[in-house]
């Protein structure tokens, strides 16, 4: 998709109602090594996989929209930051059916935000800063593992206008990996977005390279997409990686997709 962005009133208009889930997941995210782009698809190690999804309690909720900075065709790989600058951040994301409980494997979780300038690539300079855009930087996805499992590390988002921190979401089965290290085909089971802790974005914020960011940040609390849902609205469970916010976060959340 390569609509041009939207105001936050069109963009909660086009939200779904396709029956959904999330659970929220206290696991620890396991570290990670950087993944290249290559056909073979990487999954999470099933050593410090989460397998606890079995045992949650499924709740339903809405999806989220997509949003207008959608791009087809972007990589299978664990590691999407490329050479961006910002803080660690370790993503677990755990899925499983919405009816059972049970987790799904070899199922496509693909993940897209801005930059610490609130800008995404293939649209960079919508958010009024100018820096190269090469197309795919903090884009991708990883097939989940035997437990459900998909372990992706990225850079923790800055913001743009109108819009509190988050990073958009699609869950896909049945894909075709390509010779050029991305995907096609499949089916999308889940469309949604990530949101983050009032208090830790705060902190993140004040520091670079978020500081230079010159767009006033909207709040979690006025930010016309989240609705104080909590995990069940995609919050996610953020573990410090450190003593400071500089050394990142390990962030933690189960999806429950309806398969048919």
């Amino acid at each position: 998709m390569t609509d041009t962005p939207v105001d936050n009133r069109a963009e909660a208009a086009h939200q779904v109602g396709r029956r959904t889930v999330l659970i929220a997941t206290g696991a620890t995210a396991a570290t990670l090594a950087v993944g290249a782009a290559a056909p073979e698809a990487p999954t999470a190690d099933t050593a410090t996989a989460v397998p606890a999804a079995a045992a949650a309690v499924c709740t339903l909720t809405k999806e989220m929209t997509e949003g207008p900075y959608y791009l087809d065709g972007q990589y299978v790989r664990s590691d999407i930051s490329e050479d961006k600058t910002g803080f660690p951040l370790r993503l677990t994301l755990t899925v499983v059916d919405d009816d059972t409980c049970v987790p799904l494997s070899d199922a496509l979780v693909e993940i897209w935000h801005c930059d610490a300038l609130g800008e995404y690539s293939g649209f960079v300079g919508n958010n009024g800063h100018s820096e190269p855009d090469n197309g795919t930087f903090l884009r991708g996805g990883v097939l989940t593992n035997s437990s459900g499992v998909a372990s992706i590390t990225t850079v923790y988002p800055g913001w743009y206008r109108g819009r509190c921190v988050h990073i958009h979401i699609k869950v896909h089965t049945d894909v075709t990996l390509t010779s050029d290290g991305s995907f096609t085909g499949g089916q999308e089971l889940h469309t949604g977005q990530l949101f983050f802790d009032e208090t830790i974005t705060a902190r993140v914020g004040a520091l670079s390279p978020y500081s230079a960011n010159t767009v006033p940040r909207t709040t979690l609390a006025q930010d016309s997409i989240y609705d104080e849902g909590g995990a069940a609205s995609g919050l996610l469970t953020l573990t410090a990686l450190g003593s400071s916010p500089s050394a990142g976060y390990a962030g933690t959340l189960t999806l429950g997709v309806e398969q048919s």
